[in-house]
């Protein structure tokens, strides 16, 4: 079953950069050529494909060549492993800082209710 899992340190990897988020979110706008991805970066292309090559191997996005022109194309799967196992993980959280909040007011009960 684990191998049938998206391993998601990869995709958190690829979105750990800015240029790589900002690539993803012009993505989630329909499929685009490396060149219009490369265009608003000051950077050169040779850099910026490293960028590609990173979010392809996480499996954020595909990329397809026809001729010279390689397209870029979105794969939300990859996202949406990644979106479960932050809720997931908020989940845990809300549900101890809940606990907690209501130990603390337990307490301040407590507390007042001794002052009484």
């Amino acid at each position: 079953m684990a191998n049938q899992r998206i391993a998601i340190e990869p995709v958190f990897h690829a979105l750990g950069d800015p240029t790589r988020r900002a690539v993803v979110q012009r993505l989630a706008r329909g499929t685009a050529t490396v060149g219009e991805l490369a265009a608003p970066f000051d950077m050169a292309l040779p850099s910026f494909l490293k960028h590609i090559t990173v979010l392809e191997t996480s499996g954020v996005i595909r990329t397809r060549k026809v001729g010279r022109v390689r397209t870029c194309e979105l794969r939300p799967a990859a996202l949406s492993a990644a979106e479960r196992w932050m809720a997931q993980q908020r989940s845990m959280w809300e549900a101890r800082t809940d606990r907690l909040a209501a130990y603390a007011e337990t307490l301040l009960r407590q507390e007042q209710s001794r002052d009484e």
